[in-house]
């Protein structure tokens, strides 16, 4: 194996995986060294169940799991051990019953827990506001839901000097400055991020990626 390939499935890294039950597994990074051309199982999905997203994650990380109806959960990734590719997972958070997990995100120094609502509403919270759990719990309330902010539709991990994309169900797209949402506790309902044409709601919430940071990860070895 070349120093690029060594550098690309670095067996220190692994991937955290989430899906709509709230089951997370995490997989060593050198699992994904051996890919086929028609591509290989990540993760085993049950039925009905869907993956939402995944985080490269460095063996020593916190994620948080957001749910569709406001509620979270802080964990140590040590909590989830290395899996197989084809293995299920475990209880990341248990979710009530017709609520779904939205979000994984990445606890990281200085930055903060980004929540948006259905209704164009969202606030960021700094991560200490968020204790460390077990995972496989209830959670604890990231975002106060209600009629006004529509359930949470997206969250994510932001510093002050980034800019995110919000995509509404209509295809409006519009990129606002982190620093100009409002910092709020965990347990309210945050100020509007977007006027919403009638009718329509949100539909997600993207990092803007720097033409920096696109060269910089194209950049053989990255």
């Amino acid at each position: 194996m070349g120093p690029s390939e060594t550098s690309t499935w670095n067996p220190e890294l692994h991937i955290m995986f989430a899906t709509r039950s709230g089951l997370v597994k995490k997989t060593n990074l050198s699992d994904f060294a051996n890919v086929r051309k028609g591509g290989i199982i990540a993760i085993q999905i049950e039925e009905g169940d869907e993956l939402i997203d995944a985080l490269l994650t460095n063996g020593n990380d916190e994620v948080v799991l957001i749910t569709h109806n406001g509620m979270s959960i802080r964990f140590h990734e040590e909590e989830a051990r290395d899996m197989g590719r084809n293995a299920v997972g475990v209880w990341g958070i248990r979710p009530a019953e017709a609520d779904k997990v939205v979000a994984i995100a990445k606890v990281v120094p200085d930055a903060m827990l980004l929540v948006a609502g259905l209704n164009g509403i969202g606030k960021r919270t700094g991560f200490d506001a968020y204790r460390r759990q077990s995972r496989g719990g209830k959670g604890i309330i990231t975002m106060k839901t209600s009629d006004r902010t529509g359930d949470v539709i997206g969250a994510l991990t932001v510093h002050d000097s980034d800019e995110v994309m919000l995509i509404t169900t209509g295809g409006q797209m519009v990129r606002i400055r982190v620093s100009e949402i409002r910092e709020a506790g965990r347990n309210t309902m945050g100020v509007k991020l977007i006027n919403l044409i009638e009718g329509e709601t949100l539909q997600d919430i993207a990092p803007v990626v720097s033409q920096e940071e696109m060269e910089e990860s194209d950049s053989p070895g990255s």
